[in-house]
């Protein structure tokens, strides 16, 4: 029986990958690539709707894809690869923009956001765009489900929309794909600040867990996390928003269920579950970080799997980029 298609990705917008990242992503792509022909990029065409140094977008495209790699995306079971060593990428996005309403790329909730916090003039075309280019990632691969946060909704049933719009108007050419959302205990919290979510951006590191930290500042993070003056080991978002996010890293690293986790700290304290939180965080990330920092040591070695990998890709995507050329009428080059 033939295996339906996964498609997902994360920009290389940090040097490290973050524990957001790890349990909301990486976690579940590596059960998932079992189940699916899984696709995996390195989205570094996205990150380029942010001002960007090339040198160090090449090095953090590295580090991305080494992560990738040491969480347990196998580039021998995954196709795992660069989104612009695949050029049909950028090629189908410009097609799929000739189909999409200007109205209904201004409706997305990310690009609404990002222009009215940075002014109109201080937000590029691309990213007005980006949606468009996500399409197109997912399209490329006859992509049956794309694992998603919440905040990725949007764009996923955009997709779905410019797949069946080009199917009505061209014929049947695109997987219309659908998502698969996140659960809400795949969602992490910065540690300082626990009703914002953990991310590269926030004011202060202080609250971030990096993949690629030393295991001393991992577990200092850890011991200095938020709670509350309360005592008790209990998940309660709403009013207990720290400790719930320790639980839900807690469980989420182990597979525990949080009740289990409660039970098993009754009556103990902060200091008590923030040593036993601090020791599976630690004992999680440092063979992650230590296997990323060996393929890091070794670029040449990473740059040939990658480019295997997108020989891969790009035998996939050529394929369905040559069908959207002949259904839309282009001239084939002789």
């Amino acid at each position: 029986m033939t295996k339906q298609r996964l498609y997902s990705g994360m920009q290389p917008s940090a040097d490290s990958l973050q524990a957001g990242n790890y349990i909301g992503a990486l976690l579940q792509w590596r059960k998932m690539q079992d189940e699916y022909d899984a696709f995996f990029s390195v989205v570094d065409l996205h990150a380029l709707t942010q001002p960007n140094d090339p040198a160090e977008l090449r090095e953090k495209t590295r580090r991305t894809a080494a992560q990738y790699i040491a969480a347990g995306i196998e580039p021998s079971r995954s196709t795992l690869y660069v989104q612009s060593h695949v050029r049909a990428h950028a090629e189908l996005a410009w097609i799929l923009s000739t189909i999409t309403g200007f109205g209904e790329a201004g409706r997305m909730t990310q690009f609404k956001d990002k222009s009215q916090r940075y002014g109109a003039d201080a937000t590029s075309v691309g990213l007005f765009t980006y949606p468009v280019l996500m399409a197109a990632d997912i399209l490329l691969y006859k992509t049956d489900v794309v694992p998603v946060g919440d905040d990725q909704k949007q764009h996923v049933e955009l997709t779905r929309d410019l797949a069946e719009r080009f199917n009505g108007r061209f014929g049947e050419t695109f997987v219309v794909p659908k998502p698969v959302i996140q659960a809400e205990t795949a969602r992490i919290y910065d540690l300082q600040e626990p009703t914002s979510k953990m991310s590269k951006s926030a004011e202060s590191q202080a609250g971030v867990l990096w993949l690629l930290d030393e295991p001393s500042v991992t577990a200092k993070k850890i011991m200095r996390a938020v709670t509350d003056s309360d005592g008790t080991v209990r998940y309660d978002r709403a009013e207990k928003p720290g400790v719930s996010n320790l639980l839900t890293i807690y469980s989420a690293l182990t597979g525990r269920p949080v009740a289990e986790i409660e039970d098993e700290y009754a009556g103990r304290g902060y200091g008590d579950f923030k040593k036993g939180l601090r020791d599976v965080v630690v004992a999680e990330f440092e063979p992650v970080r230590a296997r990323a920092l060996e393929l890091l040591d070794d670029p040449a070695e990473l740059d040939r799997v990658l480019a295997a990998n997108a020989d891969r890709a790009a035998e996939v995507a050529d394929a369905t980029l040559a069908t959207v050329y002949e259904r839309v009428g282009l001239l084939r080059r002789g």
